[in-house]
């Protein structure tokens, strides 16, 4: 059973904390819901005055994830977006009613209405882009000084994610794109994302940061990477390795 209080998740020295019982000042647990519930890792949210076991601490999921791994980030971030979604939505967008859990599966139906929700699921896409040997990296004005990553961005309603990429890359920087190819995928609960990497090479143009999100863009040898990229966890940072990888001397092409 995974703790969490506000943001923040229980871990001991080896791992995520599990103190095998519900605690008795939990505001909400899973445990309370049916079985669909209970087969994700159980959860529960407690309140400031809860006294957490000698030796833990308590972890932002970002630590969680630099500090014990993919498998317990995917765990903690599973059941936080659960519980964000338990704790923010409370009543029927259509009728105003309380929404109570469904016995089959881990959405929630109106008690009046009937009308079913799910927990919301927001599906963004993430590039890394080549031209003549060297990887588009960008820095994010939402990002720290010296953070360099890929381009990323949140898909629309009525676009294939070809489009999105194509669309994001020309309103961030200004080029068209080919060659988009499917790269990979990871759940990323800040606060709800799902992460779909793509590689694509230049078609046209030149850099041309908007300014409004993109504040540097520039082309980059795989000798050349900046030290400020995402840590070894993140697709952005496995796009980044996939293309030094792929590119630096002596390696074979994809």
């Amino acid at each position: 059973m995974l703790i969490f209080r506000g943001d923040e998740v229980l871990a001991a020295r080896d791992g995520l904390a599990d103190p095998g019982e519900r605690p008795s000042s939990a505001l909400r647990c899973s445990l309370d819901f049916p079985r669909p519930w209970q087969e994700l890792t159980p959860w529960c949210e407690v309140d400031e005055a809860f006294q957490p076991p000698v030796g833990s601490e308590w972890l932002g999921l970002r630590q969680v994830w630099g500090k014990f791994g993919d498998g317990p980030f995917a765990r903690a971030g599973a059941a936080w977006q659960y519980m964000s979604w338990w704790r923010n939505v409370r009543l029927c967008s259509f009728c105003g009613a309380p929404l109570v859990p469904r016995q089959k599966d881990r959405g929630r139906r109106c008690a009046e209405c009937g009308r079913t929700f799910y927990a919301p699921l927001s599906p963004a896409i993430i590039t890394a882009i080549e031209r003549e040997g060297k990887l588009l990296l960008a820095h994010n004005l939402n990002m720290p000084a010296g953070r360099f990553s890929v381009l990323a961005g949140f898909v629309e309603p009525g676009e294939t994610l070809e489009e999105t990429v194509s669309r994001e890359v020309m309103e961030e920087v200004s080029i068209e794109v080919q060659d988009i190819r499917y790269f990979g995928s990871q759940s990323w609960p800040f606060p709800c994302s799902l992460m779909l990497g793509f590689t694509a090479r230049w078609k046209g143009g030149e850099l041309r940061p908007d300014g409004v999100e993109i504040g540097e863009a520039g082309w980059f040898a795989p000798q050349d990477i900046p030290k400020g990229i995402p840590n070894s966890a993140s697709i952005s940072r496995r796009l980044i390795d996939h293309f030094i990888a792929t590119h630096s001397p002596g390696c074979p092409r994809p």
